[in-house]
């Protein structure tokens, strides 16, 4: 079984046979999956009527379990995004019903975002479309294949953690 990567390293092997192509048989792929990976996650959200940054916003609240609400300080820290991003993305969902300010009952001045029953039923319905998405990217798989290429990829993700 050969794909385009194979023809690739060849060619560079061809090229360049002093080099070790190890990681161009890896990371070609890995960011082959990616593209399409990212293709299928805005199809699944863009069925549910929303966009990524959006399901990253609804997420993290769906995460957070009932009354599915956080601080936008704590959004900042699951989201990735500075302040002034965070704002801007709460005052479009909070206009689309997706999510709710509230005051927060333990600090006068600080506010808690929550998700809406809409927001709830948008990002549940946009996860369950991602999840069916990312089970086809890994039908050519075994369960146990699944599992050692999650350890795999963890091992090369843990430095960055």
């Amino acid at each position: 079984m050969r794909d385009e990567v194979d023809e690739l390293t060849e060619a560079w092997a061809r090229e360049r046979p002093d080099l070790d192509l190890a990681p161009v048989a890896v990371f070609s792929r890995i960011g082959r999956l990616n593209r399409r990976l990212d293709l299928a996650r805005r199809d699944a959200f863009t069925a549910h009527g929303i966009e990524s940054w959006e399901f990253d916003v609804l997420a993290a609240l769906r995460r957070a379990g009932d009354p599915y609400e956080l601080s936008p300080g704590r959004l900042l820290r699951e989201t990735l995004v500075t302040s002034g991003t965070m704002t801007n993305r709460v005052d479009r969902l909070a206009a689309r019903g997706l999510v709710e300010r509230y005051p927060d009952p333990e600090d006068r001045r600080g506010v808690l975002v929550r998700l809406t029953p809409e927001g709830k039923s948008t990002v549940d319905g946009a996860f369950g479309a991602l999840l069916e998405a990312e089970a086809a990217f890994l039908a050519e798989l075994s369960p146990r294949q699944q599992a050692e290429l999650a350890t795999l990829l963890r091992k090369l993700l843990l430095p960055f953690s």
